[in-house]
This record gives C-alpha cells, sequence and structure tokens, in this order.
C-alpha cells in the first residue's frame, strides 16, 4: 500500500487538523508496504534454524574457498591448536612461558594437596592431577591464560557428595575408585556438550545463583578447615554451618594450641599477602609464591622442632613417582554406578563453568577469541584421561590463571611447563613434604576459598535486580544451612523459575510520541513522550507463543479498559485503534497467532481497529503461512509505528477532526 498522510498528535489543542503538527514533525510521509520474506524450503529453513542454534560462530569459515592441503592444515590447527600456535612461536617468548609456568607450579604444588585434601583425597592425587591434565589441555586448549588444575569449589561437591555414602577413612579404596570413574562420567558428559555443541546448557546456572553457591560453599569450606587450625580430632562429616559450629565447641577440649598458634600465624601471612597482591597488582608474585613459602618455612619448623611429638599432624610419606594407571579402577556397574553419575554431572558442570568464565575473560583482556564448544571437549577429554591416570575433576583455576596472566605468559607452553615442575617434584622433591604440617594446607584452602565471597557483588545485584539477588541469597542460605547439595538445587531451581517467568510473564508497555521526532517511547522510560489521541500504542517485549499468549491476551485487553477509563475521566477522545508494536517479537508460534486472531475479531466487534507494526521476517512468513496475514490485511500491517499512525490517522481525520472541535467548544 502507497500513499501519505500526517501524523495526527496534540490535536486537541488546536481546531485544524492540517495545523495541528508541530513545526519539527515531517510533513506527509509515505506508507510503506511490509513485504514478506523469499519463500524456502523446509529443508532451507530447518537448516538455517539448525545453523543459528548449534553454528552461531560459523567454525567452517576458514575452510572455505582453501585448497585441499589448506584445509587438512586447517583441520589438524582446529583440532589441536598446539599446532596453530606452535607453528607460530618464536624464541622470544619462551622466557615469558617459562616464568609464568615456574610462578604457577609454585601455587599449583602447594594448592593441588590441599584441594586433594578437600576433596577428602590422598594429598599425592592433587599432585597427579596437576600433571596430566594440564598437558592434555596444552595440546586441545584454545586458551593462552588458562591454568589447569584442582579447583575448590569442584573438589568440595565431590568431597561432600561422595562422603555422604561412602567414607574415605573406612572404605579409601572404594571411595577412590569413585572419585575416578565421577571424573570420567564428568569428562564425557564436558565432551560431550562440546561435540554436540549444547555449551549453552551450562548457561542455566546464572551468574547470580553461581555468586551466592560459591559464597555459601567458600564459608562451609572455611568452617570445615577449623578442624586442621585448631587440631580437633573427632569432627562432624556434616557440611552445615550448624553442624560444624556445635562440632567446633562440642571438642573444644581437643583444641591444641600450638597447632592454632601455627595455623593463625600462616593464615594471617596468607592473607596479608593476598591483600598486597590486590591492592599492588604488580606485586602479583607475592601473593603467588606465599603457599610454597609458607609450605617450606613451615616444613622446616616443624622439622626443627619435632612438630608431630607436640600435637601438630604431619603430611607424612608420599608415594615418589608419576600418575599410575587407574583405568581398571573405573566402575560402570553395581550401586555405587548413580552416586559417580550424578556426583560427575554435578562437579562437571560447575568446573566446566568456571573454566570457560575464567578463559573467557583474560582472553578479552587480551583481545582474542575462545571457542566454548572447543574448550567443553578439551575439558571435558582431559578429565576423561585424567580418571585413567589417577586424577580428579580439573579445570581452569581462575586463582592460577590470574598468576599466570600477570607473570606475563603468552602462550599455554606455560601449562607444560608447570606439568614438567610438578614431575620434577612427583620424581625427586615428595620426600621433602613429610614434615609439612596439615595446618598449613587448611590455612592455603581458607585463603583461596575466601576470594570466592563477593559482599560487592551481592550489593550490586541488589541494586540492578531484585529477582537475581533472591536467587544469590537463596542459594547462599541453601548452601550454608541445609548442604552444598541442596545449595546447587536451589541456584539451579532459582534460575529455571527466573527464566520462567520471563517467557510467561513479558513485559508490555505503553507507548507515546516522542515530541519532533518519528520514534515513540515507553511513556514510563520517557518522559517528555506524549500519547496520541484515539490511539493506545503497546509495545511488546518478548515472542508470543503458547506459555505467554495468554497471558498476553489478558494483559492488552487490561490496556485497553484502563485507557478508556482513563479517557472518559479525562474527556479524551475514545480508543478508536490499537497498534501492536512487534519490533522484540522475535518470534510466534500456532498458539501465538491464534490469540492475534482471537484479538482482532474482539476490537473489530467493538469498532476498534487493531494493527500491527514492526514485524520480523520470521514472524511475517509464519503469519502469511497461517492465513492471519490476509486477516489483518494490507490495511492492519505497517512498516513502522509512525506509518500505523499516520495512516490510520488518515482514515479517522473526519471523525478525530469533529472531536477537535467538540473539546474546542
Amino acid at each position: 500500500m502507497v500513499g501519505s498522510s500526517k501524523r495526527v498528535e496534540n490535536f486537541p489543542d488546536v481546531v485544524d487538523l492540517e495545523s495541528s503538527l508541530p513545526p519539527s514533525t515531517i510533513p506527509p510521509m509515505e506508507i510503506h508496504r511490509v513485504s514478506l520474506p523469499q519463500k524456502k524450503t523446509t529443508l532451507q529453513s530447518l537448516k538455517q534454524r539448525l545453523n543459528e542454534v548449534f553454528f552461531p560462530d560459523d567454525p567452517l569459515h576458514q575452510f572455505k574457498n582453501q585448497p585441499f592441503f589448506r584445509k587438512v592444515i586447517l583441520g589438524f590447527q582446529y583440532l589441536f591448536p598446539i599446532f596453530q600456535w606452535g607453528s607460530e612461536y618464536r624464541l622470544n617468548l619462551l622466557k615469558a612461558d617459562v616464568v609464568s609456568g615456574l610462578t604457577i607450579a609454585s601455587l599449583a604444588i602447594p594448592q593441588g594437596i590441599s584441594y586433594a585434601k578437600l576433596a577428602n583425597l590422598p594429598p599425592i592425587i592433587g599432585l597427579y592431577s596437576s600433571f596430566v591434565p594440564p598437558l592434555i589441555y596444552s595440546i586441545l586448549g584454545s586458551s593462552r591464560d588458562l591454568a589447569v588444575g584442582p579447583v575448590s569449589i569442584a573438589s568440595l561437591v565431590m568431597g561432600s557428595m561422595l562422603r555422604e555414602e561412602v567414607s574415605p577413612e573406612k572404605e579409601p579404596g572404594l571411595y577412590l575408585q569413585l572419585a575416578f570413574s565421577a571424573t570420567f562420567f564428568a569428562g564425557v558428559f564436558q565432551a560431550s556438550l562440546g561435540f554436540l555443541r549444547l555449551g549453552f546448557i551450562v548457561d542455566f546456572l546464572s551468574k547470580a545463583t553461581l555468586l551466592g553457591f560459591m559464597g555459601g560453599a567458600a564459608i562451609i569450606v572455611s568452617l570445615q578447615q577449623l578442624k586442621g587450625l585448631l587440631g580437633i580430632v573427632h569432627f562432624t562429616n556434616q557440611m552445615g554451618f550448624i553442624p560444624v559450629m556445635l562440632s567446633v565447641f562440642e571438642n573444644r577440649t581437643e583444641w591444641a594450641w600450638q597447632t592454632i598458634v601455627m595455623g593463625f600465624s600462616f593464615l594471617v601471612f596468607l592473607l596479608v599477602t593476598r591483600h598486597i597482591s590486590q591492592s599492588r597488582p604488580k606485586l602479583f608474585w607475592v601473593s603467588a609464591a606465599a603457599p610454597l613459602a609458607s609450605v617450606i618455612l613451615s616444613t622446616i619448623i616443624s622439622f626443627a622442632t619435632k612438630a608431630q611429638d607436640h600435637g601438630i599432624s604431619i603430611i607424612g610419606q608420599l608415594q615418589k613417582g608419576v600418575n599410575p594407571p587407574s583405568a581398571n579402577m573405573l566402575l560402570f556397574e553395581g550401586s555405587y554406578l548413580g552416586l559417580s553419575i550424578k556426583t560427575g554431572i554435578i562437579t562437571g558442570i560447575l568446573s566446566l563453568t568456571e573454566g570457560i568464565a575464567v578463559g573467557r575473560t583474560f582472553a578479552s583482556l587480551k583481545n582474542y577469541q575462545v571457542d566454548g564448544n572447543k574448550e567443553m571437549m578439551a575439558i571435558g577429554i582431559m578429565n576423561m584421561a585424567g580418571s585413567c591416570a589417577s586424577c580428579y575433576v580439573t579445570t581452569g583455576s581462575f586463582s592460577r590463571s590470574a598468576v599466570n596472566y600477570n607473570a606475563g605468559c603468552r602462550t599455554a607452553l606455560s601449562n607444560i611447563v608447570m606439568a614438567a615442575a610438578v614431575l620434577i617434584t612427583m620424581l625427586f622433591l615428595l620426600p621433602l613434604f613429610y614434615y609439612t604440617p596439615k595446618v598449613i594446607l587448611a590455612a592455603i584452602i581458607i585463603t583461596a576459598v575466601v576470594g570466592l565471597i563477593d559482599l560487592h557483588g551481592m550489593i550490586r545485584l541488589w541494586k540492578v535486580d531484585k529477582l537475581d539477588f533472591l536467587a544469590c541469597i537463596s542459594a547462599f542460605l541453601g548452601v550454608l544451612f541445609i548442604s552444598v547439595q541442596i545449595g546447587l538445587a536451589i541456584a539451579v531451581v532459582i534460575s529455571i523459575f527466573k527464566i520462567l517467568v520471563h517467557v510467561t510473564r513479558p513485559n508490555t508497555a505503553i507507548m507515546g510520541n516522542v515530541p519532533g521526532t518519528q520514534s515513540y517511547r515507553n511513556l514510563a522510560h520517557y518522559k517528555e513522550a506524549t500519547r496520541v489521541p484515539a490511539f493506545l500504542i503497546l509495545g511488546i517485549e518478548s515472542p508470543i507463543y503458547f506459555a505467554n499468549c495468554m497471558y498476553l491476551q489478558e494483559r492488552i485487553l487490561r490496556w485497553v479498559r484502563e485507557e478508556e477509563e482513563r479517557a472518559i475521566k479525562m474527556n479524551e477522545s475514545s480508543i478508536k485503534c490499537i497498534v501492536l508494536d512487534m519490533a522484540a517479537v522475535t518470534t510466534i508460534d500456532t498458539s501465538g497467532m491464534d490469540t492475534l486472531s482471537e484479538l482482532k475479531k474482539t476490537f473489530d466487534k467493538r469498532s476498534i481497529e487493531l494493527v500491527l507494526a514492526n514485524p520480523v521476517g520470521d514472524v511475517t512468513e509464519r503469519m502469511n503461512q497461517s492465513g492471519i496475514w490476509e486477516q489483518f490485511g494490507s490495511e492492519g500491517i505497517y512498516m513502522t509505528v509512525a506509518e500505523a499512525v499516520a495512516a490510520v490517522s488518515s482514515m479517522y481525520k473526519d471523525q478525530l477532526r469533529s472531536h477537535v472541535f467538540s473539546i474546542e467548544q
């Protein structure tokens, strides 16, 4: 439809409709017909949709218009990124990578031992997990800065879930089997997500829920370390805040002052070095070197004073040598299979979320891209391989990656250097850890997890989004007072509930014209925007489908009722036309189209025109295929809200002019 018309606004203030336009308003505008998208076959539509869902990054674009031999090379580089950065490697990068690798090794060794203790595993397992996985990641991973190894959250969740059914003290062999099996299933789950390009599933754990979950978990982890800091022998196996505190005070007769003095002295030292590095980023090496320095110094003190004779527990003998094979320890049947799979999936999701988030964070700082699906496959494969080499769940650690980044790493070679340093430690230096006090491991764990408590982030959530804050605090309290698993379940449920709220209760807004423009904006947002007499312009800010179509229908009818009541009260013209701004309606299903059809019939009976504006291609295509397009007709669908107002106002010009005269008189 092509024609011309003027937009009507502020007409009650003037007698002549034509002169009612403000001076800055553009004169007669051209009304354009809304075009239908080009017809596509079912196969073409399905292909396009699948590409958008699973291949938004178009991973095969680099192979286009390339000769066969070049495609083979690119294929190897795509599957094994080490061939890409390795072919471009220069000796001037080696120094930075070696320094970075040795720096993160000094942090990884004590953390590996500590986190294994957190997962109720032998300390040597933490070192094993800091050797094989980094080597595999350096071959398959696409991040230059990610430092791989055990992490606190995955260690905590694995330890708490497995300990509920199997005691690591009474059945250490079975517990170890379950840990390796859970690691294998975590790897299978992670790699499957990457291979099937289903990484968006991980996004269901929102940042707000993870913030609360990690904050609660950090407090629980810290309280659990009171056993080591106070020298308590008999301690509860439960993870809740109340049972832990009751256990601490019920066993106060077991408190050992020697352990308390040593533990809190080194804890203060570690926290001070952490504060120094945070306040002065150039001194990152202070906190990076502090854990290893604490281990060395405490070991020397323990050896010199024979601390084990004074009630201070020591690590004792650690088995020298490289990772022994553990494929024969994996459980694929039996009564504990369900526990292994459940633990693997939950720890897999948590470690995957942390690893990808950390990798993307540092990639953005250096302005390069990290392929999320490739990262999932890399992390998954390294956990599958690790489970066969006496390793438990590993991923990219934020603390070690931050140290790696600040130390100036240039490529993933820093992971290889770190693994080499861990290998040397396992082959030759393990006897030196014999006298290391266990209380030092508790202090290192507390220092590491205290950074997970983000009070500023929680305050920001309260200011920005109250529902996000509710999700955060619910997950936090669930972990703190019930259990880690329940807290995580609460986090997931609230995340899904939030999605359902947004899906089933989308926002609708009444819109007005911004004076001097052809733009129509939310009246609640733009105070200068004004209503157009006889028009009700509504913006729908969501796709329309079965989950929300009834709500939208009821909400639109309520808008109409409220506007009619307001018009009577203000002595304004009644509603002649309703314009639905469909710019934000990205798609519509059959239920949504039925809703539009019902609304059209309802308003036709009330002599109110219902027109659509700004429909996107997918919506217009579906409306045309369903017959709704013909029901609205060419005079019921417009390219913009301004054109809809201009076209409809020209049809009702006489009626509107008579209303102007009546008000004027």
